[in-house]
């Protein structure tokens, strides 16, 4: 049973990074369409917090117990339920946390800082090659460096974080809910 239901989520996840990979870039372009440089430098700072803040979510949802949302739950906390639903489907949880929007956060961060670069190139003598090295060293470094924090961040807070997760998800749920 299992066998059979992998290779459509395969295709499902697919999907959904196509689609992801153009809804991101589609933003990233039109947000760079006409704006100066620090607004550039914003948009790729979201791309990067985004990318670990997904990368954070993923590792909660793999490294929390399940055990103390069944006491939360039982206690009706909002979110809670939420909350056992993630944890319990970690697997895709973090397959779309970690490998879907986090690392084409990744490559958008990428992209958008050599739109970046070939700008900076263009109204400035400052020769493109040391662009090109100090901003993608920057966007490597907060990349990694903030992943890395964040996984420690994760391992250590998992249930804080899943719970907080779980509450954005029952919020939704709630507002979209038939009445």
């Amino acid at each position: 049973m299992k066998t059979k239901r992998k290779p459509r989520w395969v295709v499902k996840v697919t999907l959904i990074s196509v689609s992801v990979s153009m809804a991101f870039t589609f933003a990233s372009s039109k947000a760079l369409g006409s704006v100066g440089y620090v607004m550039a430098f914003v948009v790729l700072a979201v791309f990067i917090l985004l990318g670990i803040i997904f990368d954070v979510i993923g590792v909660s949802v793999t490294a929390a117990s399940i055990a103390p949302f069944h006491s939360m739950a039982a206690h009706k906390q909002p979110g809670a339920s939420e909350s056992i639903r993630l944890i319990r489907n970690a697997e895709k949880v973090a397959s779309i946390c970690n490998d879907v929007v986090g690392d084409i956060s990744g490559i958008v961060s990428g992209s958008t800082a050599a739109i970046i670069v070939a700008r900076l190139a263009n109204d400035m003598s400052v020769p493109n090659v040391i662009l090109q090295l100090g901003i993608s060293g920057l966007v490597t470094g907060l990349t990694v460096g903030g992943k890395a924090l964040g996984k420690a961040m994760a391992i250590d807070n998992s249930t804080a974080i899943v719970l907080k997760v779980g509450r954005i998800v029952h919020f939704k749920n709630s507002l979209f809910r038939k009445k």
